[in-house]
């Protein structure tokens, strides 16, 4: 009898091998997350091993006049490939090469252009979407089912974002199906989203919602301070949230899509074209609970919730 070890070894051993020494462009915003966590963790399963058989060129960039010269800088450099690990970043490196295939992690990559449609992305690029306005009525029902007399909720979001549009969109149409109020709250910088924090007590909000924007995801501790001050229960998108201190959060998990991309790295190095790989959705979704927090806000988690949580913190 074969072992799942064993079965898993043979796969490895029959493998195509690694194309030589790869070049590859890493094409980043300054927050860091676990995206790149999870890609370098991928590759290096793939067998890829940085100063071995692997070059990164890593250019970290927020702005999208800063992205689009640290992609043309990439493409300067003679790049394999590009990895974008944000719409923006996909956006800039797509501005500045046709050829060099660039792989992304985007919200919707369809939506802002990235790809013709998930099956057939077309062009040069390929990769993972994150499902950005998708999630959304999830997290609704998920505060719902916490605060169950939830009637009028914040949605912090930045008007600047592609995305915002389809978020706003997606949170008014669940709102209206649960009878819950979407109260817009923008932000297009670290000045404005001080201003938006400090108005949140004055709005006599009962939950707070928070887009993927990696604006607020950079300045999550101060976000979660003022939700906290503001006794608000909230739900995030992601799990960095809560090395800050947040209630709730739903969202897919980034650690995976990293390793998502990192397939895709490895299959057009391969020989793989873009255009040829359909666009993959995120395949794992996270539900934390921080009881401490729950605790603090006089609420209790429903038990099923609990179960059904992916981590749960005490």
């Amino acid at each position: 009898m074969v072992t799942a070890l064993a079965m898993s070894l043979l796969t490895i051993a029959h493998a195509d091998p690694v194309p030589g020494v790869v070049r590859i462009g890493a094409l980043t915003p300054l927050v860091t997350t676990s995206l790149e966590e999870g890609l370098w963790h991928g590759l290096a399963e793939l067998g890829y091993v940085e100063s071995r058989n692997l070059i990164i060129e890593r250019r970290r960039a927020e702005s999208r006049d800063a992205l689009r010269s640290a992609a043309e800088d990439l493409v300067r450099s003679k790049v394999n490939l590009i990895v974008a690990l944000t719409t923006t970043a996909a956006r800039a490196a797509l501005s500045a090469t046709a050829t060099i295939s660039v792989v992304f992690i985007s919200g919707d990559p369809v939506g802002t252009g990235l790809a013709q449609s998930l099956a057939r992305p077309g062009g040069n690029a390929t990769g993972v979407s994150t499902l950005s306005t998708e999630l959304i009525p999830k997290r609704l029902e998920l505060l719902q089912q916490v605060v169950p007399h939830v009637r009028r909720v914040i949605l912090l979001g930045n008007p600047g974002s592609q995305l915002q549009a389809g978020v706003l969109k997606e949170a008014r149409k669940a709102g209206e199906a649960l009878h819950i109020q979407i109260v817009a709250v923008d932000a297009r910088n670290a000045a404005e989203l001080d201003a938006a924090l400090r108005g949140l007590q004055h709005r006599a909000p009962d939950g707070f919602m928070v887009s993927s924007d990696l604006l607020f995801l950079a300045n999550r501790a101060k976000v979660a301070a003022a939700v906290a001050r503001a006794r608000l229960p909230g739900v995030f998108p992601w799990r960095e949230y809560h090395d800050a201190g947040v209630l709730m959060s739903y969202g897919s998990s980034t650690k995976e899509m990293g390793r998502q991309a990192a397939a895709y790295v490895d299959k057009i190095l391969k020989g793989a074209k873009p255009a040829d790989l359909p666009v993959e959705q995120s395949s794992k979704y996270d539900v934390v609970v921080d009881l401490r927090i729950a605790g603090e806000l006089g609420l209790k988690v429903p038990q099923e919730l609990l179960f059904r949580a992916d981590e749960v913190i005490r």
